[in-house]
């Protein structure tokens, strides 16, 4: 066994029944919470899974799922030969935050702005579509029963009393706030209650509404290169000057941000990067809170599509590891049942959270109390969890189609990345093809392929085309990817 701090993890309690649904989780928390506590730091070497299940009597198994989702999220690296390492580097401030909770945030500074539009690339990036290959990146509607949510809405129309036909709840109601609390507790790892979330009508809504009380004009905002262009519009029509940080294979990289430029907020997709599908390493988390605390800033987190992780469940949000409260964590339902249902909802740290309530009155509510009962009582029983599970099924068969079909087809000519979760992948070309008549040529037959480049401001990356595939049939996806295959070997 190696001495010193190798040996701290069998030291660790395992946490009490309770805390986790089963012992796969208590083991994850006890472990993660080691690291982010600084009990285990960058290189400590962890006891073998075998020396564990035995401390903590636990199986072998359930040790090395967790030690597999620990690696996947960046926090260990696991090495054939030489056991397993912390990798997550915990910054001094951070660990200060953890113990001192409630550091008073830094003024920010004015700083010079630049005429915001200029900044923002005006490439076209088509609007998602039902049954369109291959900008078909939405949840399909055929996964959605219509009697089974309008029986739900029935019901709750018919429980609702007179208060709340003319009464609304200030922050949405509580039925529902309660459902959504429960549902970002079990499954996403947050510390969540109904009053510290609030009702919107979908993300952009809710980034919108944090802007407009955070930002001035002038301000500056660091956004994902290539990140999602409706956003970054938002920011610009708000007055900020956008500061883009590239995106590389552990996720925002914000070592090209000049400490000398204060900023006052950052975008940021961690979950499932947009459009490029990486997952934020723990370190790049830490970093990115650390950063923001320095800062006096705020992190916007978009956890747009965390419900459909193909490998495993959906990794644990920035929001769980925010112990310094600088994030404002936003989520929609849009994706996990159907888009124009118009439902989202927000939770900002307690500094925020009136003077978000406030303008969200000013400006007037837009989500109706129907609506909103109707979704809690889908929440309540077991149909949004089954409906999630058959989503989840239904994408990942999309998914293998185009995969398969592509390899069995035009093996060689190209690579993917992103994958292992949400609704589209990436598809990345070979040296001697030509994007541009790609482009020209599956039009012809019927194909809109979307070029990774529209994403990109600053960000010079290889060719490569953002391929969804979630709101087709199978035999869409089978047709479409064999014509794309056909063009990639031509």
């Amino acid at each position: 066994m190696v001495k010193g701090k190798a040996t701290l993890a069998l030291e660790l309690p395992l946490p009490e029944e309770g805390t986790a649904n089963t012992k796969q989780e208590r083991a994850y928390q006890a472990i993660r919470e080691a690291i982010l506590n600084g009990l285990l730091q960058a290189e400590d070497r962890l006891p073998s899974t075998r020396a564990l299940a035995q401390r903590w009597g636990v199986a072998r198994g359930t040790l090395e799922s967790v030690y597999e989702r620990l690696q996947l999220e960046g926090y260990i690296l696991r090495q054939v030969g030489s056991g397993s390492r912390v990798s997550a580097v915990m910054p001094d401030s951070y660990l200060k935050a953890v113990i001192d909770f409630g550091v008073t945030s830094t003024p920010i500074g004015e700083v010079p702005t630049s005429n915001p539009t200029e900044s923002v690339r005006s490439e076209t990036v088509h609007r998602a579509q039902v049954g369109m290959p291959f900008v078909a990146r939405l949840a399909n509607p055929q996964l959605m029963s219509p009697a089974e949510w309008a029986a739900h809405l029935q019901r709750a129309m018919a429980r609702m009393t007179p208060d709340q036909m003319c009464n609304a709840e200030p922050q949405g109601a509580l039925a529902l706030r309660q459902q959504i609390a429960r549902y970002l507790r079990n499954h996403r790892g947050i510390a969540c209650q109904a009053e510290h979330l609030l009702i919107t009508n979908g993300i952009r809504h809710a980034i919108d509404l944090v802007a407009r009380v955070v930002l001035q004009p002038g301000d500056h905002v660091v956004v994902e290169d290539p990140g999602y262009p409706a956003v970054h519009r938002i920011f610009a029509e708000a007055g900020a000057s956008l500061v883009y940080a590239p995106i590389d294979e552990q996720g925002l990289d914000l070592s090209s941000v000049p400490e000398a430029v204060h900023c006052r907020l950052a975008y940021v997709t961690p979950a499932h990067q947009s459009p490029l599908g990486v997952i934020m390493s723990a370190t790049r988390r830490l970093e990115l809170l650390d950063w923001a605390q320095r800062q006096g800033g705020w992190i916007i987190e978009d956890d747009y599509d965390s419900e459909f992780n193909y490998h495993r469940a959906p990794l644990p949000a920035l929001k769980a590891i925010d112990s310094v409260q600088r994030v404002v964590y936003c989520g929609s339902f849009n994706q996990a049942l159907f888009s124009n249902l118009r439902l989202g909802y927000l939770m900002a740290p307690p500094q925020l959270h009136n003077q978000i309530l406030a303008l969200w009155h000013t400006v007037g509510r837009s989500v109706g109390v129907s609506e909103q009962l109707g979704l809690a009582a889908y929440m309540h029983g077991p149909a949004f969890l089954r409906h999630l599970r058959r989503a989840r099924q239904e994408y990942l068969t999309l998914r293998d189609i185009v995969l398969d079909t592509l390899q069995k087809h035009a093996a060689g000519r190209y690579r993917i990345s992103g994958e292992h979760a949400g609704f589209h992948l990436i598809l990345w070309l070979t040296a001697d093809q030509d994007q541009d008549l790609l482009i020209e040529a599956a039009a012809e037959v019927g194909i809109r392929l979307q070029p990774l480049r529209g994403y990109c401001q600053q960000n010079q990356l290889e060719p490569a085309f953002v391929l969804g595939f979630a709101a087709l049939t199978r035999a869409q996806a089978k047709t479409a990817s064999l014509k794309l295959a056909y063009l990639l070997q031509a």
